[in-house]
């Protein structure tokens, strides 16, 4: 039953999907891809909410393509079986049993949950990794880590398939190499590979940071590529955050229109990004 009364919470909810017009006008017919990680993956709550805009993006227009991780998941695992891992600089080394447990993991547990959790709040999401329909073709990063790779070619005429007809595809981060081998990569660079391959407009990084941040700490809502550059090469930008940059900048170069590095945390953070004036990240293009 409707109440009859009007609140001041109603009243600045209207105004708020009033002043979404335009950007729900601007990103109509847009490809957004979206690399999952971070605390919205490691709980239910924050599943939740971030499976509800994903079905809320694809409602009002938007061709969303989901890009997991799930390191810590497939850390949990190996522990559980017992299975060592050997590291050369600080990287895991992947034999052929560690890719086992990578592959069960990432295209099993991790990426049927985030399937069911965009199906369950009425989306239509399907699960795929880039060894399927050659989606992602590999090869060896470095012969030290096994079956680590790095992509070669990217051929989304699946994904391009699964637009029309109105699904939205969530992607585990392996490949396959030449010879039929498959490869673990990381979910980051897949996230930008496959951005670049569909000229996205957005790529979104979700994180468990706020954005880039200036030599005082405080997060910069809009960067060029060079200023990227620059922060990097006075350190200013370092540690985890330079992985996040360089993909940034090689999906730039790819042809991707913007990227945001956004802080997955807070709640409607992707809606926060793409629906309102002030956005809620870090926004990293060829010029600001």
């Amino acid at each position: 039953m409707r109440k009859q009364t009007m609140n001041r919470d109603w009243i600045a909810t209207a105004r708020t999907l009033s002043e979404a017009l335009p950007y729900l006008q601007r990103y109509t017919g847009a490809i957004v891809v979206i690399k999952l990680g971070g605390h919205a993956m490691g709980s239910d709550e924050g599943m939740e909410l971030f499976a509800r805009d994903v079905v809320l993006m694809r409602q009002v227009g938007v061709n969303p393509v989901i890009v997991h991780g799930g390191g810590p998941m497939i850390n949990a695992m190996l522990e559980k079986l017992g299975i060592q891992s050997t590291f050369v600089g600080g990287k895991r080394v992947t034999d052929a049993a560690t890719m086992d447990v990578v592959e069960m993991v990432l295209s099993g547990r991790v990426n049927k949950r985030i399937v069911q959790a965009i199906n369950g709040q009425g989306g239509r999401a399907v699960g795929l990794s880039g060894k399927d329909a050659g989606l992602i073709t590999c090869t060896r990063t470095d012969p030290a880590l096994g079956l680590v790779g790095t992509p070669s070619e990217v051929d989304p005429a699946i994904l391009h398939t699964m637009f029309e007809a109105g699904m939205i595809p969530v992607i585990a981060p392996l490949g396959a190499g030449d010879a039929g081998e498959t490869f673990n990569i990381n979910g980051d660079t897949v996230a930008g590979a496959i951005a670049s391959a569909l000229k996205a407009d957005r790529l979104l990084l979700l994180t468990d940071v706020e954005g880039v941040k200036n030599a005082e700490g405080e997060v910069l809502t809009a960067l060029s590529a060079d200023q990227i550059r620059e922060m990097t090469a006075e350190g200013i930008i370092a540690g985890g955050m330079i992985p996040k940059t360089e993909t940034a900048l090689a999906a730039i170069e790819g042809g991707v229109r913007g990227v945001v590095i956004l802080d997955g945390r807070v709640p409607n953070a992707v809606l926060l990004e793409l629906y309102t004036e002030h956005g809620a990240g870090s926004l990293i293009r060829e010029e600001i």
